[in-house]
């Protein structure tokens, strides 16, 4: 049974799963995307979310502690610099995990995508653009001498869309039955 046992340890030992995590979390910092499997993104996620977090303050002490951890001098300087800038006001959740319809060649092992979440420009432009949509539409209060003057355009524009729908329906064509060993093209020649 696996009763409390949280962490996956990756079929590593502790040392290699932290080094290999540290690298993976350095080239998320830096390319904000990278492709690997499943297990080892939710992996990485419950690994970098703690350093995004405490790149939120950017004091001596939170780049030290972060430093420890990733051991890399341009990746801090990214963290700190750009990214902790984008995600100050998140409470949270910094990455996605999209995952790949197909699996990897070697092993079959399951592919996804993590990211981080403001660095996602299509996703970013679509949500702001479905924002700007979103505006909630609700019809007026019906007042009587509103009413008369609004049933008499409605009335006008009734016999328009009946004529519309007459112009676009298509016609029924009429068909024929044909006997047997007999083809269209002799019908039709008929």
């Amino acid at each position: 049974m696996r009763h409390g046992k949280t962490i996956n340890h990756l079929g590593r030992t502790a040392s290699h799963r932290n080094a290999m995590l540290s690298n993976m979390a350095s080239s998320l910092i830096v390319s904000k995307r990278i492709t690997t499997t499943v297990a080892k993104a939710k992996a990485l996620r419950k690994f970098i979310e703690p350093l995004l977090t405490k790149s939120k303050s950017d004091t001596t002490h939170s780049r030290r502690t972060v430093f420890a951890t990733l051991q890399n001098k341009e990746s801090i300087k990214e963290l700190f610099d750009v990214v902790a800038g984008k995600i100050a006001n998140r409470p949270g959740g910094y990455t996605r995990i999209i995952k790949l319809s197909d699996s990897r060649l070697g092993d079959n092992a399951e592919m996804c995508v993590i990211e981080l979440v403001d660095y996602n420009e299509t996703l970013l432009e679509a949500k702001s653009a479905g924002e700007a949509k979103t505006t909630t539409r609700r019809s007026r209060g019906k007042k009587k001498a509103a009413g008369a003057e609004v049933a008499a355009p409605a009335a006008e524009a009734a016999p328009v869309a009946a004529a519309a729908t007459e112009v676009s329906a298509p016609e029924d064509t009429a068909t024929e039955t044909l006997k047997e060993g007999e083809t269209r093209e002799e019908k039709a020649a008929e």
